[in-house]
């Protein structure tokens, strides 16, 4: 009898415990636990006192041998991890190992359904913070989340990213801007616009900077020469593209959301017998390896997908410790990559 006594005052309570105990979310003990600084000096005495009254059943701080099984990361990219956002991740994941932190997952079409995960984040003790990856939620969700004190970042936010909400996101404008110009440049008046979901972000900052270059020569871009699409494939480029290109008066260029969709409108010019770029320039966005792949390899802007990934993880792992961010919507610099598949109009 007196055994299983001891075994009872033995077992050690958990995080959740302590949470309940004090009324405090399993975040807040957990970030208490961890010795995180971004926390008042009341909770942390609050946590600290439940703490003493647990006596040695009390899950212990960190640095006092606990394994840092809750030093974890949710990592939610709720799309197929294809070249584009399985860059991004596997280089989130590699900078959470180097910050001693790991990647708990949540990819694919499985992610896309589980619509409600944002509110229960709080409650999961083996996460202390996020790495969203073109969130689909509202931005009421997120600010909600900011709300709740639960550090997290957004990576190529599908919409502005709401204020005090930090984000990573590509120079997508000034990479739009100078693709453009070099068409301009190479004389292309008349450029065909296969788009993406028009109300992304990405999308309305890649027309600005498509539209800027062509009305420093006097010339607006005709509404007829613009396509949107919600889902930017290959099959959705060589649609839209072909569409365009049986235009009465088609256009000399082609510029492309993305390499998949510039991919495609390779194939609708071969399908009419165009040459490209003798007949046709067509250049993609992105750099992906599939820009390399096609003949002639495609003329591209270059975003830095995988610096997006550690500039986020660096952004999440200043949040946790305390530190404020001067800057929480950063934009890193895209590159213009010519390769063959434009030339002079």
């Amino acid at each position: 009898m007196k055994q299983g006594s001891e075994t009872e005052q033995d077992a050690r309570v958990t995080i959740r415990d302590v949470a309940a105990q004090t009324g405090l979310s399993i975040a807040t003990v957990s970030r208490v636990l961890n010795g995180r600084a971004n926390v008042a000096p009341e909770t942390r005495d609050r946590v600290l006192q439940a703490m003493g009254g647990l006596g040695r059943r009390a899950p212990r701080r960190r640095g006092a041998g606990v394994p840092k099984a809750d030093n974890g990361v949710y990592v939610r990219c709720p799309y197929v991890l294809t070249d584009y956002f399985g860059l991004i991740v596997s280089a989130i994941t590699e900078s959470l190992d180097l910050h001693g932190m790991h990647a708990v997952v949540d990819a694919g079409e499985s992610a896309w359904r589980r619509t409600e995960v944002l509110p229960t984040l709080t409650g999961w003790p083996q996460v202390t913070g996020a790495i969203l990856i073109l969130p689909p939620e509202p931005e009421a969700d997120l600010e909600r989340l900011r709300d709740q004190g639960f550090p997290f970042v957004v990576v190529d936010p599908r919409t502005a990213p709401p204020r005090n909400i930090a984000a990573v996101s590509a120079a997508n404008f000034a990479g739009a801007r100078r693709l453009m110009a070099h068409l301009v440049e190479l004389g292309h008046r008349r450029v065909g616009v296969l788009g993406g979901p028009p109300d992304w972000t990405a999308m309305s900052d890649r027309m600005a900077g498509y539209t800027a270059p062509l009305v420093a020569v006097g010339v607006y871009p005709a509404p007829e020469l613009l396509r949107t699409v919600t889902d930017p494939t290959v099959e959705a480029g060589r649609a839209t593209a072909g569409e365009l290109l049986d235009l009465a008066e088609r256009p000399t260029a082609l510029v492309a959301f993305n390499d998949k969709m510039a991919v495609g409108a390779l194939q609708a010019a071969a399908e009419r017998g165009l040459r490209v770029p003798e007949d046709l320039s067509v250049a993609g966005f992105d750099d992906i390896d599939v820009s390399r792949a096609t003949h002639p390899q495609l003329t591209t802007v270059r975003q830095p997908l995988g610096e997006m990934g550690r500039m986020a993880v660096s952004l999440l792992q200043r949040m946790l410790t305390g530190h404020e961010l001067d800057a929480l919507h950063v934009e890193l610099a895209t590159e213009l990559v010519i390769r063959g598949s434009t030339g002079p109009a």
